[in-house]
């Protein structure tokens, strides 16, 4: 699979402030990577270092397995770093189109990348007119002119409405369905764990975990389970090899596993164990238990 984008051992000072500590990680095409952090963990800062709108202090990094510098690769990535930034006067069309003519793009893009952020029937309208989900959408439509191999979008969702944001996540679906890599950052636990295929986590400029966002929370899981008499289920459950703890709450008992256990099998054992259930799921941990696990551990 070809590398779109390699940073190594990327580093920032800003005097005293160590905004970007030692940060290595991978894009490889076809993928939709997030950058997971609280608010000043590096994320932007990492963006836009690869973008050559920040210098970096020390490491390297090269676009496309370095076949080429960083000013011709740039011309087949479309961004979005800061607040959409249009003549309020002009329409969409007419915004776009200006965006083509300073970057040589033929103008047919424009109905088209109109289209894919569904604005097509608004082409004629004045970009002061516009909600913020719609500017964004707009933002995005202008950053595809290009037709990038990648697409890097920080906080794509910020400050957007639940209806802003559910569109903004279908056009990031259906642009990387059509095989654009995509990075984002996001703050946002749930845009990532709904969007992404893969995560890098930052906090305070560190990476702390990267890799795919099933491998984040791929751990065993637990139960939710209940029956008519919960003391004698947890008195068969602590001798279950799989199980690692049992906690109690609203009359349930939560099984953490440390090893691979169905619930088919475990309701079996304790149905052997004249345990009848009246509630068991299996659920996985949350990419935000997980974040919370590994931020609280640093």
């Amino acid at each position: 699979m070809e590398t779109i984008l390699t940073i190594e051992n990327l580093d920032k000072r800003y005097g005293s402030v160590h905004a970007v500590k030692n940060v290595s990680f991978e894009i490889k095409k076809g993928n939709v990577y997030g950058i997971l952090g609280p608010n000043g963990s590096g994320k932007s800062t990492t963006l836009g270092i690869i973008l050559n709108v920040v210098n970096k202090t020390s490491g390297s990094y090269k676009w496309f397995d370095g076949k080429l510098d960083t000013h011709h690769a740039l011309k087949k990535v479309g961004a979005i770093i800061e607040r959409p930034n249009f003549y309020p006067y002009l329409t969409a069309e007419e915004n776009l189109k200006l965006v083509c003519k300073i970057k040589d793009i033929h103008y047919d893009k424009v109905k088209e990348k109109l289209e894919v952020v569904g604005l097509l029937e608004r082409k004629d309208s004045k970009f002061r007119t516009f909600s913020l989900g719609m500017k964004q959408r707009l933002a995005i439509a202008s950053a595809l002119l290009n037709d990038p191999e990648i697409l890097i979008l920080d906080e794509p969702t910020n400050g957007l409405d639940p209806q802003g944001i559910r569109q903004i996540r279908d056009i990031i679906k259906f642009i990387a369905a059509n095989g654009t890599t995509i990075l984002l950052a996001s703050h946002l636990l749930d845009e990532v764990e709904k969007v992404c295929s893969h995560v890098v986590v930052l906090r305070k400029g560190e990476i702390l975990y990267t890799g795919t966002v099933d491998g984040i929370i791929s751990n065993e899981g637990f139960f939710e389970l209940q029956s008519e008499n919960n003391s004698a289920l947890k008195l068969v459950l602590e001798k279950i090899d799989a199980v690692e703890k049992i906690d109690e709450e609203d009359g349930k008992l939560f099984v953490y596993l440390k090893a691979p256990l169905e619930a088919s099998a475990l309701n079996q054992h304790l149905f052997q164990n004249n345990i009848v259930l009246n509630h068991l799921v299996k659920r996985k941990h949350s990419l935000e238990e997980q974040f919370l696990q590994l931020t609280s551990n640093r």
